[in-house]
């Protein structure tokens, strides 16, 4: 949950003033709004704290959603729906920009929502993704969506289904946007009981239907589909669903290439080359995860200390002299890696990004923001840290499980 202080010190007075507006929450403490920014923070979160249960906790929920899009990733989802781009570029960078799409395009802010929860769990559990042909139109005629809806409601036996299919854009690592068509979906689930307190405060069993969200993507450039469910069946439905009634293809359930990773490389000492313009300061191998090469495979991590400067093979060497592991007969299975970029306008100590790879195919890294972005598409392949080839139809579930 939000925390208020944290919303009502890093969002502008006068984005605070213009949401407590429209709000018009009955504030026991008058806000002098033309006052220093400290001057208003502390009479305001007192005001606040004092709210009866009704507004505060309608204020806590509002506060929450705007303060889940107010990070890099979430302002980047803002961006790649927002109708007013002129107005969002003039905006501070954060809870601003946040806020003023809550308050002013309520139905971007919605879809931004929708956005972030889709491209966060790309390439993890509840992902796959598959190839059709390109440049296709998704229909949005009415015939089409009924009978991708009805598809829905008879595969999963509920009446209660509602889907929004969207134009959106992805951010590239260049700061291309790519087109995506997004389809969102909520359907209700088979009911379940919980327990609960009633307003009396007696224990009691509360019968509810949980609703299910899902959401497909369609790049027209590429052909590619993502789906984001919870099950590797319901995945493959909802794809042939799209494909055939909105995208008026067959789906034949071919996969999107899927990366792999060879981290061998970094059992020597390797030098991260970087362009100069991209405003990486830094890139420090802090962690390796190593597998025997042999009938039996034993594992070992070995870390890093931050507190001093020897690099993680000068480390092994010390530790280990004349046994080092890196010297051979074994793996790296995983590595942790940091991506350290320099200070800019809006971030002036920088950022650091914690890279972690897991072989063959796991990586944290999302492509939810411009620089997660430009190390997965461009420098994982020049650092050396992808094998050769690609994984097609592949059980992405099992390598998962595995890493």
């Amino acid at each position: 949950m939000a925390s208020i202080s944290t919303f009502l010190r890093k969002t502008p007075v006068p984005a605070l003033r213009a949401y407590f507006e429209v709000a018009a929450f009955n504030l026991a403490v008058k806000i002098d709004w033309e006052g220093e920014e400290a001057d208003v923070v502390k009479p305001l979160l007192k005001a606040v704290n004092g709210m009866e249960d009704g507004e505060k906790a309608r204020f806590l929920l509002d506060a929450e959603r705007v303060c889940n899009l107010a990070d890099e990733a979430g302002n980047t989802a803002l961006l790649s729906v927002v109708q007013d781009q002129a107005t969002f570029d003039t905006l501070e960078v954060g809870y601003a920009c946040s806020l003023w799409v809550f308050l002013n395009e309520r139905e971007s802010f919605r879809k931004a929502e929708e956005v972030r929860y889709t491209d966060h769990r790309r390439h993890g559990r509840a992902w796959d993704g598959f190839v059709l042909a390109e440049n296709c139109k998704v229909s949005t005629d009415p015939v089409a969506l009924v009978a991708f809806t009805s598809a829905i409601r008879e595969r999963f036996r509920t009446d209660n289904v509602q889907i929004d299919v969207f134009e959106r854009q992805r951010l590239g690592h260049d700061d291309d946007m790519t087109k995506l068509i997004q389809v969102a979906i909520y359907r209700e689930g088979r009911p379940g009981a919980a327990l609960r307190f009633s307003d009396a405060g007696h224990l009691t069993r509360h019968v509810d239907k949980p609703v299910y969200e899902a959401a497909l993507t369609y790049e027209p450039e590429t052909g590619a589909i993502e789906v984001i469910a919870d099950r590797k069946d319901t995945r493959i439905d909802l794809t042939r669903f799209m494909a055939c009634d909105l995208l008026g293809q067959t789906f034949e359930e071919k996969r999107l290439p899927v990366l792999q990773y060879d981290l061998d490389r970094l059992l020597q000492p390797h030098d991260f080359e970087r362009d100069f313009g991209d405003g990486i300061e830094a890139v420090t191998v802090t962690a390796l995860r190593l597998v025997a090469n042999d009938e039996v495979p034993d594992r070992f991590t070995l870390e890093k200390s931050a507190l001093g400067d020897r690099t993680i093979w000068e480390t092994a060497a010390h530790r280990f002299p004349g046994d080092d592991p890196l010297g051979g007969g074994w793996s790296v299975a995983h590595a942790k890696i940091s991506v350290k970029f320099g200070p800019t306008a809006t971030e002036p100590r920088g950022k650091t990004i914690s890279l972690s790879i897991t072989t063959p195919t796991g990586c944290n890294l999302k492509g939810l923001t411009a620089r997660e972005q430009l190390i997965k598409e461009k420098y994982l392949h020049r650092w050396g840290l992808l094998a050769d080839g690609e994984l097609g139809d592949y059980d992405l579930e099992a390598v998962i499980e595995d890493a």
